[in-house]
């Protein structure tokens, strides 16, 4: 099986316990019924969390509110790395759901 997106060959499992599950599912449905590969599925997933920035931030905390307890950060998601430093996305200060207070650079709060 090849990803829709990008052609890389891939491994799904979805009648089992596919490995796309440990992703937030956040996404819109799609009418589209072929599989993505992780990295495509991870740039899908950033470019909906940059899309709900125009939504109330009363209903960008309930889209992340299942997550919140999720504390198996998932690098391109909840955080990149950027010169060797961890920066913090703006999906996981949702999945927090208040502001730190540090002035983060991805804070919704603000």
């Amino acid at each position: 099986m090849n990803c829709e997106q990008c052609q890389q060959t891939l491994k799904c499992s979805a009648d089992t316990d596919c490995w796309c599950m440990t992703l937030p599912n956040i996404l819109p449905i799609s009418k589209s019924s072929g599989c993505v590969c992780r990295p495509c599925l991870i740039k899908n997933i950033r470019a909906h969390i940059e899309n709900i920035k125009s939504k109330s931030i009363k209903e960008q905390l309930a889209l992340a509110r299942p997550y919140q307890n999720n504390t198996n950060f998932i690098e391109g998601i909840d955080y990149d790395m950027e010169n060797g430093l961890l920066v913090m996305s703006r999906w996981a200060h949702l999945k927090r759901g208040k502001c730190c207070g540090n002035g983060c650079r991805h804070c919704p709060y603000r």
